[in-house]
């Protein structure tokens, strides 16, 4: 995010969710931040209590633990990030499905007892994928609705669910809301990567976001301005490991239970939320570079996708509108 530095732009930082959180705010006042910090901190502590699989003691884990038939009453936050999930897992046939957990455990990429431990290097069997694939899907998922801020769900057996596909973003939004609501009128919040903006700068300019791009070294970052949105990237560069000679990304296809192989590097989407944009980049990063393209289009996604070795992005219609240089 490369713009001249003013002062009245206050700045904290902290660490979240195996990543880092960041948080630019307009504070022409210059008023002292401590209270700021405490509260960004609260939220994304609720969040990682109710949806942390790397958490023994969060609900999700709770509910991954349950015996068969045994249900489970969800705060109003999981109800909401589950029910967003669901809705993406309907639409896109099961691109993006939140009951994956055991299949993202069994390659390696959940939680471990030393989170900075290297992968172990070892795929696990076509026959163990199947049958691990054969006790999950977000159809076998039974809900109750109680009442408007409360669901109940059901463990079918061996069910485990993870929201990584989108808990992050819903934390970002959860952030800027509650700065909102504090009567902060503009800022900039990022959590590895997913981010959101509202307001103005100080001097009324809007906000400029440099997002990733092609995991080619020479390639410019993609800068536009934005006032009110988010924006979050999914890529197979950050995360991945070898074995046998081969590349397995840490991206998973919920419909094969194997690691996504076509070329796509990168997709960055914007959404007036970040929840739904988390979701939706992972999404399109399963789908592929055409298949995710025409996911895209038809569902009126701004969409940037980078394939490996080409400079030149994919760019949805929605994209094109609404950055139009």
């Amino acid at each position: 995010m490369h713009q001249p530095q003013d002062a009245r732009i206050h700045r904290l930082a902290g660490e979240t969710m195996g990543t880092r959180w960041s948080l630019r705010l307009a504070n022409a006042d210059f008023l002292p931040l401590e209270d700021v910090r405490g509260l960004v901190q609260s939220v994304l502590d609720a969040v990682i209590a109710q949806m942390s699989n790397w958490d023994a003691r969060s609900v999700i884990s709770e509910f991954n633990r349950l015996p068969a038939g045994d249900w489970l009453e969800l705060p109003s936050a999981f109800s909401r990030v589950l029910s967003a999930a669901l809705e993406w897992a309907q639409r896109s046939g099961g691109v993006l499905d939140p009951t994956m957990g055991a299949l993202v455990s069994l390659w390696g990429f959940g939680p471990r007892a030393d989170p900075m431990a290297p992968h172990s290097g070892v795929a696990p069997s076509a026959e163990v994928i199947a049958s691990t694939l054969a006790a999950a899907g977000f159809d076998r998922l039974d809900r109750l609705d109680l009442s408007a801020e409360s669901v109940r769900i059901r463990q079918s057996g061996g069910l485990q669910l993870d929201l990584c596909g989108i808990a992050k973003g819903f934390a970002v939004d959860e952030v800027v809301q509650r700065l909102q609501q504090a009567g902060w009128l503009g800022g900039l919040f990022e959590i590895g990567g997913e981010l959101r903006s509202w307001g103005t700068r100080p001097d009324g300019s809007d906000w400029r976001v440099q997002l990733g791009g092609s995991s080619e070294p020479a390639d410019a970052p993609l800068v536009v301005a934005v006032q009110d949105g988010a924006f979050a990237t999914s890529g197979d560069y950050w995360h991945h490991f070898a074995a046998d000679g081969r590349r397995y990304s840490h991206t998973l296809d919920p419909r094969t239970g194997w690691p996504i192989e076509h070329a796509l590097a990168s997709v960055t989407v914007h959404h007036r939320e970040c929840m739904h944009a988390d979701a939706l980049a992972t999404v399109l990063t399963v789908l592929g570079p055409n298949e995710g393209m025409a996911f895209a289009q038809d569902n009126d996604i701004a969409a940037v996708m980078w394939e490996h070795g080409s400079a030149v992005p994919l760019v949805s219609a929605a994209w094109k509108a609404r950055f139009a240089s």
